[in-house]
């Protein structure tokens, strides 16, 4: 008779044992479903957090011009940069913020003067990369940030004191002009911005106020400049820790191996990501021992069923039966209850999927893990789902673990005769 065909019939006979090991194989396939759908969970939203997130690194130095700055930008490796082109421009139109304390030598500055060097403009490509947007210290009040999308237009962002002075709004247009006031820009203003500084106890130029300050596209200030502003500082954003030794060496390239500063600001990162990694790193854990676990108890549980059925397996041998087929037929059996496992698990966790990312992962989305004006990250909780990839590990896996546990208990049938078998009483 066909040894798979024997193995069926054996399933029927022994509905108890069989019911048994399906119980167990369910428990198993779970298990293993779970700890895939947690890897992947995992995996995904540390993906999203590194796009969002990502590491800070900021370059300084001399020679670091807005042209080199969009070269190491258009690295893979970075995800978003930002360089910043400080200049002071006047303004037209509208009137800039002034200190209230008396200037030194009692001097006071005529209205020429207020308004010829009395906004500080910073040329920028994402103000969410600046360090006051990211920790959340300075926040926009109303519309948006400037971003890469800005680049070609001539729009502004103002600071709020400055447009309570002058009763501007969003949508509404200033003028800012050069020192020397060859060159005249108009500015919409997309949004208006929050700076928790105060100004100054001494007297202060009008440009070194916080609330004159102003943020344009880099291409702003270098029509402005006539194209001679250097960028004090560029932040590249990229999506690991790991990655920032590989673009100190494209810098190195692009700036050459003289004086310029390579800071990473990894905190972000590791505070929200790392805990993300433990958790991919625990489900790997738990599959393993799963896996281990599983085919330990299912090992012993054929090698009792082996032993219980060694007059069988005398009588088989006797007619003449191949070991390998005894061997093949304890191996379907088990294989046949480990793929409706697979089945019963996949709708357990499809059920418990959510709860499972929300007890885990959950924690972890209720975080701000994006800087201000960022994109916040999609990858959470409810995005754990069974993928038809998670049921092939787990039913690979099952069948990987049925495969041991009979093969490795399967070994004492080849050492064994016909005789020994039916005689033997153990």
């Amino acid at each position: 008779m066909n040894f798979v065909k024997r193995a069926g019939m054996s399933l029927r006979a022994r509905k108890s044992r069989t019911a048994v090991l399906l119980g167990i194989f369910v428990v198993i396939c779970t298990l293993l479903l779970g700890g895939f759908l947690l890897q992947a969970a995992s995996a995904r939203q540390e993906a999203d957090a590194q796009r969002s997130i990502g590491v800070d690194v900021t370059v300084r130095g001399k020679g670091l011009t807005p042209a080199l700055a969009d070269r190491l930008g258009a690295s893979p490796l970075v995800h978003r940069y930002n360089p910043l082109l400080p200049m002071v421009a006047g303004a037209r139109g509208f009137r800039p913020l002034e200190s209230h304390q008396p200037q030194p030598g009692g001097r006071r500055a005529g209205a020429g003067a207020r308004t010829q060097g009395s906004v500080a403009l910073n040329g920028v490509r994402d103000s969410a990369l600046l360090l006051p947007f990211s920790y959340g210290s300075t926040r926009i009040t109303a519309g948006r940030g400037i971003t890469a999308k800005d680049a070609g237009r001539q729009v502004a962002v103002v600071e709020r004191r400055l447009a309570e002075k002058n009763g501007l709004e969003v949508g509404d247009t200033i003028r800012v002009r050069s020192t020397g006031r060859e060159r005249t820009v108009p500015l919409r203003i997309v949004g208006v911005f929050r700076d928790p500084m105060p100004a100054p106890a001494q007297w202060t130029p009008p440009h070194e106020l916080p609330g004159n300050a102003v943020y344009v596209p880099v291409g702003t200030v270098r029509q402005l400049s006539a194209g001679a502003a250097d960028v004090t500082e560029a932040v590249f954003r990229i999506g690991s820790p790991e990655q920032a030794g590989r673009l100190h060496a494209e810098a190195q390239r692009l700036l050459g191996t003289g004086s310029f500063d390579f800071r990473v600001n990894d905190k972000a990162y590791t505070d929200q990501v790392r805990p993300i990694q433990r958790v991919g790193t625990f489900a790997g854990l738990i599959v393993r021992l799963i896996a281990l676990a599983g085919a330990l108890i299912l090992g012993l549980i054929v090698m009792l069923q082996i032993r219980g059925r060694r007059d069988e397996l005398g009588v088989l041998l006797s007619m003449g039966e191949k070991k390998w087929k005894l061997i093949g037929q304890h191996t379907v059996e088990v294989a046949a209850v480990a793929l409706p496992a697979v089945a019963v698990a996949a709708l357990i966790g499809h059920i418990a999927a959510r709860q499972t990312g929300d007890a885990l992962l959950g924690h972890e989305s209720d975080k701000p893990v994006t800087a201000a004006g960022a994109p916040h990250t999609s990858a959470g909780p409810h995005d754990m789902r069974v993928e038809p990839s998670d049921l092939g590990k787990v039913a690979g896996v099952g069948l990987g673990i049925s495969l041991v546990a009979t093969v490795i208990p399967g070994i004492g049938i080849l050492r064994l005769h016909p005789r020994s078998l039916l005689t033997d009483g153990e």
